[in-house]
């Protein structure tokens, strides 16, 4: 026998206090595991320091309040403060943006911080080499060449795992290695400084980005209030070039038939081949977009920051390629979550120095948080503890098939302390016992479930 199949009302149907609630319960969905996860970082820091810290059990608690207390405001504590974070969170935000897109289509981008190297070593040769041309030319051509140096940089990985089905995961650690010798080579050899130790040539000015605050004073300022000293805030305007990064990601991925390709083959390759999706194009498009972005997060960042010039072995020490796996897991893949989750990194990496000098807590704190809000992440605590409550706090409740008049009407069984039903069997003699299964076909319903 069969039930009627139950038509449910469509989107348009809902009142906007029901679509209220749905996108309420959406935002909770996307932002509970990431802000779970640094709560239970920071009370894991809290432990941490009290483990290692003298004193009675209240000293200790007071530490850690106080160090927490210094992180902040290092931080987010003053608009100089803030300035910094922000020069530390543009580049992770590139780079995030890299790892997130290569993370969408199911590939774990390691290589971003090889990509960044790749970008920043091209701009810094064409600002050194085209230091004759006009400003508003090399800047350009600099971030158009940082841009396509990065993107062949990763494009490598998507052809050698689209063709060839090499791992990205090692072919990015072998090119971030090979980026970075080849970095050092450059840097000490044909774009060495002679009057600096282990050091390119400066950029020329025209070839610079000045600061947010400098910037503002010659534009906005000249009939608003002016920022005093504004050489003390060092955040730069490729700051902006970061968010409208964001912007950019977010329309590709959510906007566009390639964003939704990859999405698909991310989720299920098969059925991505199956439905006729080109995975072996989008694969080498998805790695060549993720080194795009790092490369142009390292172009900016020399062009922004002061003194405008690479070091040797600075990408060799530099972690930001490496932040970024987590900011794009702690952003859940998300632009604006990846914006949030790079303001949490950047402000760690600032405000460590001032928790060191006031609380007398090791700087390293911070890449014990770091590395703990990575581990709740991956290992799904928040899940896990939701799955658990709705055990304990929703009551099973089993269904009853019965016949009535040629009829099949389904009926509610409630429970007993033993989770069992308290009804043993069904009227007409129909059995609760035993396996029955889900089978929907054109306009009926066989109901099943199992007791």
């Amino acid at each position: 026998m069969a039930v009627p199949t139950v038509q449910q009302s469509g989107p348009e149907q809902r009142t906007p206090a029901a679509n209220l609630l749905i996108w309420l319960r959406k935002l909770g969905t996307s932002i509970g595991r990431p802000v779970f996860a640094v709560v239970l970082a920071m009370v894991a820091g809290i432990i941490v320091i009290m483990i290692t810290s003298p004193g009675s059990l209240g000293d200790r608690f007071t530490e850690a309040i106080s160090a927490y207390q210094a992180l902040l405001s290092g931080s987010f504590g003053s608009l100089q403060s803030l300035s910094y974070t922000l020069v530390n969170a543009t580049p992770l935000i590139f780079a995030g943006l890299s790892v997130a897109i290569a993370f969408r289509a199911g590939l774990f981008n390691i290589g971003a911080e090889g990509q960044l190297a790749v970008g920043a070593l091209t701009a810094c040769a064409i600002g050194i080499k085209g230091a004759a041309l006009p400003g508003w030319l090399l800047i350009i051509i600099m971030i158009v060449a940082s841009a396509l140096a990065g993107a062949i940089w990763g494009g490598i990985v998507g052809f050698l795992k689209a063709w060839r089905g090499a791992h990205e995961v090692v072919t990015t650690i072998m090119l971030n290695w090979i980026a970075f010798f080849v970095a050092d080579y450059l840097i000490n050899g044909p774009l060495l400084d002679p009057s600096l130790a282990n050091s390119t040539k400066p950029l020329p000015p025209q070839a610079t980005f000045p600061e947010i605050s400098v910037f503002y004073n010659h534009t906005l300022g000249t009939f608003l209030p002016q920022i005093a000293g504004p050489q003390a805030y060092l955040a730069d305007v490729t700051f902006f070039f970061a968010l409208i990064a964001l912007v950019v990601y977010w329309f590709l991925i959510s906007r566009t038939t390639f964003g939704y390709e990859v999405r698909v083959i991310g989720q299920n390759p098969k059925a991505a081949k199956y439905a006729g999706i080109s995975t072996k194009r989008n694969i080498f498009l998805v790695m060549a977009i993720a080194g795009a972005f790092a490369g142009l997060g390292g172009a900016f960042h020399l062009m922004g920051q002061f003194p405008y010039y690479l070091t040797g072995s600075t990408f060799r020490i530099d972690t930001v390629g490496f932040d970024a796996i987590g900011v794009a897991l702690l952003g859940h893949g998300t632009a604006i979550g990846i914006f949030f989750a790079s303001l949490l990194f950047g402000g760690l990496r600032q405000g460590a120095g001032l928790m060191q000098l006031s609380a007398n807590v090791p700087g390293d704190l911070v890449y014990i948080i770091q590395a703990l809000v990575l581990f709740s992440i991956a290992a799904e605590f928040l899940p896990a503890i939701q799955s658990r409550l709705n055990k304990w706090m929703i009551p099973r409740r089993g269904k009853a098939v019965v016949t009535t008049g040629g009829g099949l009407t389904v009926v509610d069984l409630a429970e007993n302390a033993n989770g069992s039903a308290q009804n043993g069997e069904s009227a007409n003699g129909a059995s609760q016992k035993g396996d029955l299964t889900a089978e929907h076909s054109p306009g009926q319903m066989h109901i099943a479930e199992e007791e």
